[in-house]
């Protein structure tokens, strides 16, 4: 039995070795990160070419099921496995990582949103993690950025006034806090991207009553069946697959 592995996320890279050594497992990687952590068993890297080049790798390489354990925010990818999927017959299970409660967040629909809530709100020192994509929509926003990012954002997309930090996570929270005082940051600007690795900026956040503004999650595709945790991915191949 083999199954794609769309992935790249924590859970993908679990997923992938608990169903070994019973289902042959291919994980692919979008490679957009360099130096990614990679899971056990066959690794891709690289795009697939939108729903043609899914459709044909798919026909080339016939797979009992489809698991898409991608980033929440990786809307395109999960649209374009979902139809392909659909198209082709091929089982087809999303394992959607549990979202953060927003709390006492202001809750926005894209970056462009979050941007002009920093502005309206008067925001000075802001920590933007919403990746280095991310950073362009607060070009032209008065205020001083710390950007943490994997990657460095592109120089054109930067405001005027930033200060880049690359890494990658998980983060302790005494490190957040400490971050947060040492720059004196008044709000924090984040994706709902769910898990632990990432959650302590939120906590930080809250104990230094610093604002957050959440830029919420693109939906689900129609339809689509998905799962909550590893364990019920687990369970779902093993049936499918059998």
């Amino acid at each position: 039995m083999r199954i794609l592995l769309l992935g790249g996320t924590s859970e993908a890279r679990t997923l992938a070795a608990r169903l070994r050594p019973g289902i042959e497992v291919i994980s692919s990687l979008a490679g957009r990160v360099p130096d990614p952590a990679l899971p056990v068993g066959e690794v891709r890297i690289g795009g697939f070419g939108g729903a043609d080049g899914l459709r044909k790798w798919l026909l080339d390489r016939p797979v009992d099921a489809v698991v898409d354990a991608t980033h929440p925010y990786a809307a395109t990818m999960t649209a374009t496995a979902t139809a392909v999927c659909a198209e082709l017959g091929v089982p087809h299970l999303v394992l959607a990582r549990p979202a953060w409660p927003p709390g006492d967040a202001t809750v926005v629909r894209d970056d462009a949103e979050a941007a002009k809530t920093i502005a309206a709100q008067g925001h000075q020192r802001v920590f933007l993690t919403t990746g280095r994509s991310g950073a362009a929509a607060f070009k032209d926003v008065d205020a001083w950025f710390l950007i943490r990012a994997v990657t460095p954002p592109d120089a054109a997309d930067l405001p005027s006034r930033h200060q880049v930090v690359l890494s990658r996570g998980p983060y302790r929270y005494d490190d957040e806090l400490a971050l947060l005082r040492e720059h004196r940051i008044d709000a924090l600007v984040t994706k709902n991207s769910g898990g632990t690795m990432t959650r302590p900026k939120l906590d930080a956040a809250a104990e230094l009553g610093v604002a957050v503004v959440m830029v919420d999650r693109p939906p689900l595709p129609a339809g689509v069946r998905t799962v909550a945790s590893v364990d019920a991915a687990v369970d779902w191949v093993t049936d499918t697959t059998r």
